[in-house]
């Protein structure tokens, strides 16, 4: 029998009340030419961001790396933060792209895989420190860090100094989240609501999107859902499925509910069977509450969860993900409008390429979108690519794209056929147009 030796309790309560310090306090920490990291979405350590800009008067070229920001924070809004910090983002939002569209010259895009993102960083440089969220200590000393490890645990086991903001709201949640304090260097104690994101309201169009979808889903499937009008429409489709099993980079409240109507099970699964498999989760309270102390819940790291060789080790696993255009050879860019870098790659061509190539030979990927955009003005099936458009899933690993007009079926198909099925799925204002110029390319 192995005996463990536990510290005092006087010995933990010290060592953590030692090391509380104020956001002001933490922000300070910040020196002239560091790489900052920062947790994501509903992880993001709010209360150190907000206090950021505060070490601009003596703090040149810091570099602050995230995800999904989701506050305007004014060390990368305000002009003359320029020179002083910089928003490094592996997933614009609405600040970043804010910022951009404002020319204020502090915002830039790091390209990524998003399996790949903290290792690729780390290997082009180790970061100075890292800036998260967790749960209060237990009784052992050890926190969660909740709601994300798609990058947070690879980051702050490099960074030189980890603070971490404990929030009393954040749920405890299983996997590799925990963190004993001896490996944090500063906390600072910051209550507040948790980021949550309101499920979407589908429209019609969603709906008929939704349908399509569950068409491709079959019963004992393992799935990956994203959050939006489109996925959540399919959420609601897929609630007549049976035994679906779950292994996604985002935990959305539209999983729990496929769970609480009994869709989802995951006795079929044929990697972690009978878990929800996720890197983060990000939603409303209902679902924070429900991730809260659940152990059929496991948060993985995203260079795991989102591996293709990882994926595609599930059965009969489908990649649910939505785009922003579609060329008519089945190019598909999902991250930008023209050169104009509009989100990230995240993990669409992570999950997109291991779904397709599921071991047991039937995986599926899934690319929807509406059939238009502005208003009805513009068609999301296009000839070609806008000049400057980033490719997000290479057209060799499209397999399905969906429309609320029906299903092209890509995989392993020619030019020509692919050419035909995406017209067939275009808005019927534009299949005319569609047609002309994918004869003049010779495509027809």
């Amino acid at each position: 029998m192995t005996m463990t030796l536990e510290r005092p309790a006087a010995t933990r309560k010290s060592s953590y009340a030692d090391k509380l310090i104020t956001a002001e306090e933490a922000a300070a920490k910040i020196k002239t030419g560091d790489d900052v990291v920062v947790a994501q979405c509903a992880s993001e350590p709010q209360g150190c961001m907000s206090k950021f800009h505060t070490a601009a008067p003596r703090v040149k070229d810091a570099r602050v790396f995230s995800v999904l920001t989701l506050k305007p924070y004014d060390f990368y809004l305000k002009p003359e933060m320029k020179g002083h910090f910089e928003l490094a983002s592996w997933f614009h939002a609405p600040g970043s792209r804010q910022a951009l569209a404002a020319g204020a010259g502090t915002v830039t895009y790091v390209p990524n895989m998003l399996h790949r993102a903290a290792l690729d960083r780390l290997q082009a440089r180790k970061p100075d420190i890292f800036f998260g969220t967790c749960t209060p200590p237990d009784a052992r000393g050890y926190v969660s860090l909740s709601l994300g490890i798609t990058y947070e645990k690879d980051i702050l086991e490099a960074a030189g100094t980890v603070i971490l903001e404990v929030n009393r709201n954040l749920p405890r949640t299983f996997g590799d989240t925990h963190l004993h304090v001896s490996d944090v260097d500063w906390f600072v104690e910051h209550d507040q609501e948790v980021p949550a994101l309101p499920p979407p309201s589908p429209d019609a169009t969603d709906l008929a999107i939704g349908n399509y979808i569950a068409e491709l889903v079959d019963d004992g499937a393992t799935i990956q859902l994203g959050i939006g009008g489109i996925p959540n429409a399919a959420a609601l489709a897929l609630k007549g499925k049976k035994d679906l099993g779950v292994h996604t980079e985002m935990l959305v409240d539209s999983v729990m509910e496929l769970y609480e109507a009994g869709a989802i099970t995951n006795k079929r699964k044929a990697l972690l069977k009978d878990k929800f498999v996720c890197t983060f989760a990000m939603g409303s309270r209902k679902l924070y509450d429900w991730l809260d102390n659940n152990p059929a819940v496991e948060f993985r790291r995203g260079s795991w969860v989102t591996d293709p060789a990882v994926i595609r080790q599930n059965s009969r696993m489908v990649s649910i993900n939505t785009c922003i255009t579609v060329d008519l050879t089945g190019q598909v860019a999902s991250e930008s409008i023209g050169p104009v870098q509009y989100s990230g790659t995240g993990g669409q061509t992570d999950t997109a390429v291991g779904a397709k190539e599921a071991y047991d030979g039937l995986g599926k990927s899934i690319i929807a979108c509406r059939s238009t955009a502005r208003k009805g003005t513009v068609s999301a099936i296009v000839p070609m690519l806008p000049e400057g458009t980033a490719v997000t899933l290479h057209r060799a690993n499209t397999d399905h794209v969906v429309t609320e007009f029906g299903i092209a079926r890509l995989r392993g198909r020619t030019v020509r056929e692919r050419a035909g099925a995406l017209i067939g799925v275009a808005h019927p204002d534009f299949r005319g147009e569609l047609r002309k110029q994918a004869e003049k390319l010779g495509y027809l």
